[in-house]
């Protein structure tokens, strides 16, 4: 857990922010976007920036995915959902609802299947291994 605190931490230094309760989900995306050419650096090689808050309907009910890119490297979708707070196990069943209609709607003939990541601010081990 001090782990992933100290990973958030080190991505709000890098983007200039301050920690603190107030702080919400669209600071960092924003944070992440004007520094975009920096953070595609720490990702590494082969990202290409797609969209963000991409937005997917299903049954008339919006849903939006924080940052989506393309790996050329790995020739796959890379989706980035990010969380301020804990990880829940709505948040692991959304990113697999991502990532299912990015294979089945939006993959490409020789794509490989897309990568889901929630970056968060904290989790449970139990949570993660069993949704």
């Amino acid at each position: 857990m001090q782990k992933i605190l100290s990973e958030i931490r080190m991505y709000l230094n890098f983007l200039g922010l301050e920690q603190m309760p107030n702080l919400y989900e669209k600071d960092l995306e924003q944070g992440l976007i004007d520094h975009l050419q920096k953070f595609l650096l720490e990702l590494g090689r082969g990202f290409s920036f797609v969209s963000r808050q991409k937005r997917i309907t299903f049954d008339g009910e919006h849903y939006f995915i924080d940052l989506v890119f393309y790996n050329y490297i790995l020739k796959c979708f890379v989706i980035i959902d990010l969380k301020v707070g804990k990880l829940k196990h709505q948040d692991i069943e959304q990113m697999q609802m991502y990532v299912n209609y990015f294979t089945r709607e939006l993959m490409n003939e020789g794509d490989n299947l897309p990568i889901g990541i929630i970056l968060c601010a904290d989790k449970s081990d139990s949570v993660v291994k069993y949704t």
